[in-house]
């Protein structure tokens, strides 16, 4: 099935969801599309307690709070998001609108394509270790959509960020949980940390000191992994493995898309921010221009001009008063 709208926006990063309000201002729907399981791209991932500074009338708010204000001011205009998965192709139709398609076989036609994707998609960075491709996304999980299927499962968390502990501390509650990291310092909040140190002191969940060293395949439905600390090796079993390594960036298709790119950016013109294909708009920091800032500041700016240039597409028998 083909759904319909006026625009597709990827990217649920602040300035992509800013330009649903703009786009919604003039009666432009549209459809958003985000790698990530929830919007807030980088802002609500990564940094979701970090203080931003640069939002008008706001003296200081963080990543997670801008992008629940962002959200509801969108909620009105009834967006779609089709969140956790990529867009695969796009091609144009006879009608002159584009076809988008995702990784997930969602196909979407629009009038308008607006590239708001950061610097590129955020993927998850992956276990360096050969030989695991038919384990993940099955046993080995980079992100977790249906925490229902870990209840009192055996699991072994790998990381030492905010994401790693903050499901070490949730899924303690329901599932017996090993965290491994290769110290026991970590880059997550304080909060975070001390909770986890209380759950590990509490015999409620079990810290390991290590490194992946080798999977081995399915025995009985669990992974076998080999662990080393130094000169000690250990070897056990878990139902699923959870690393959590951060997030990096790619351009990923959009690459290929036929847009003019310099050093993976997308020049656009300033006047309308529409890349080199018409009706193909690029906003925020996968943009590049004579004088560009990579502010949020700057992405909701182009946003709105954006929009005014995306109703004449949408709307071309239509005046924009």
């Amino acid at each position: 099935m083909i759904e319909k709208t006026d625009v597709v926006i990827i990217g649920a990063g602040p300035v992509g969801l800013f330009a649903i309000f703009e786009l919604g201002l003039l009666n432009i729907s549209c459809h958003v599309i985000d790698n990530l399981d929830k919007p807030g791209g980088q802002c609500a991932e990564l940094y979701p307690e970090k203080p931003i500074y640069d939002i008008p009338s706001r003296v200081s708010i963080s990543g997670q709070e801008l992008t629940n204000d962002l959200l509801a001011q969108a909620k009105p205009f009834k967006p779609v998001y089709h969140l956790g998965q990529q867009v695969d192709s796009i091609a144009k139709l006879k009608t002159n609108e584009w076809l988008v398609k995702t990784s997930l076989n969602n196909s979407i036609q629009a009038k308008c394509i607006v590239i708001a994707a950061g610097a590129g998609s955020f993927v998850p960075r992956k276990l360096p270790i050969k030989g695991i491709e038919n384990l993940e996304e099955k046993n080995i999980l980079y992100a977790i959509r249906n925490k229902s299927i870990l209840y009192g499962k055996d699991l072994l968390i790998v990381g030492g960020g905010d994401s790693a502990l903050d499901w070490t501390n949730e899924l303690a509650k329901f599932c017996n949980v090993t965290l491994m990291h290769r110290r026991k310092e970590f880059k997550a909040s304080p909060d975070s940390v001390s909770k986890m140190l209380e759950l590990e002191n509490d015999k409620k969940i079990n810290f390991l000191l290590g490194q992946i060293q080798s999977i081995e395949g399915l025995n009985n439905g669990k992974i076998k992994v080999v662990a080393y600390n130094n000169e000690i090796t250990k070897n056990f079993e878990v139902d699923y493995l959870l690393p959590f390594f951060g997030l990096k960036m790619e351009l990923g298709p959009i690459a290929n898309w036929g847009l003019n790119l310099d050093k993976n950016l997308i020049n656009v013109d300033t006047k309308k921010f529409e890349t080199s294909v018409p009706s193909i708009f690029a906003i925020g920091d996968i943009n590049t221009y004579p004088g560009k800032l990579k502010l949020i500041l700057s992405g909701f700016h182009e946003a709105a001009l954006m929009a005014q240039e995306c109703f004449k597409y949408c709307f071309p028998d239509k005046k924009n008063i």
